[in-house]
């Protein structure tokens, strides 16, 4: 395996959102619809750094379930229309705007850590001006 400054950085847009590789662009980065390969096939970069969580579930809610549910329930309320006409429009509306975007929302979401070096963050306790502030203690003011 190189090291990364061998790589010239690539965008998180274009790498993540295609599923490939963060540093070389070549190499694919899910092996199955959601789940992250162990490490890149052509340039051996190891993803056990990546770590997007509920990140791409998040942003799917956000912004594809609610306006979806909002639309089946202004159907409902508008037209009151029987259950079969929300299986055959407010489910297929919802499943399309909510499933697809999952995969590369999570490339995008992984190839920004690798592009950004992010990490969890932790206090640097060799200085003193980083360390979290000391809690202060009020004294009580004696009543004259």
């Amino acid at each position: 395996m190189t090291s990364d400054a061998h790589w010239a950085p690539l965008s998180p847009y274009s790498t993540g959102l295609r599923g490939r590789c963060p540093r070389c662009g070549q190499g694919h980065l899910f092996d199955g619809f959601l789940k992250l390969r162990p490490n890149c096939e052509v340039c051996g970069l190891d993803y056990s750094f990546a770590d997007p969580a509920d990140g791409p579930a998040f942003f799917v809610i956000c912004f594809a379930c609610v306006p979806s549910v909002a639309l089946a329930v202004w159907i409902e309320v508008v037209f009151q229309p029987p259950f079969w006409v929300h299986l055959l429009t407010s489910l297929p509306f919802m499943l399309l705007t909510c499933i697809p975007p999952l995969r590369p929302l999570k490339g995008w979401l992984v190839a920004s850590q690798y592009f950004y070096k992010a990490e969890q963050g932790k206090w640097d306790q060799s200085d003193p001006a980083s360390s979290p502030p000391a809690t202060r203690q009020v004294q009580p003011q004696p009543e004259e």
